[in-house]
């Protein structure tokens, strides 16, 4: 899921939870918003850490290795 799709789901589960008065059989409309919202905020948790995983950056180069010529000259 991207970034979009988590805000969206969080959205919707507020909506669901606290604007509408809604009564459906079998069904807690209220739960279900609190569910979406849930699923939004693991879902925005996950993609903020491989995010921020990707963009760390890699350490410099290491200075190249000179090799010096230490044989005696007879």
């Amino acid at each position: 899921m991207g970034m979009g799709w988590c805000i969206g789901l969080i959205g919707i589960g507020a909506i669901l939870t606290f604007a509408v008065d809604w009564h459906v059989d079998g069904m807690n409309v209220p739960l279900v918003g609190l569910i979406l919202m849930a699923v939004g905020l693991i879902g925005t948790a996950a993609y903020v850490s491989i995010y921020k995983r990707r963009r760390t950056q890699l350490p410099p180069p290491a200075a190249p290795v000179v090799e010096e010529d230490h044989r005696f000259i007879r």
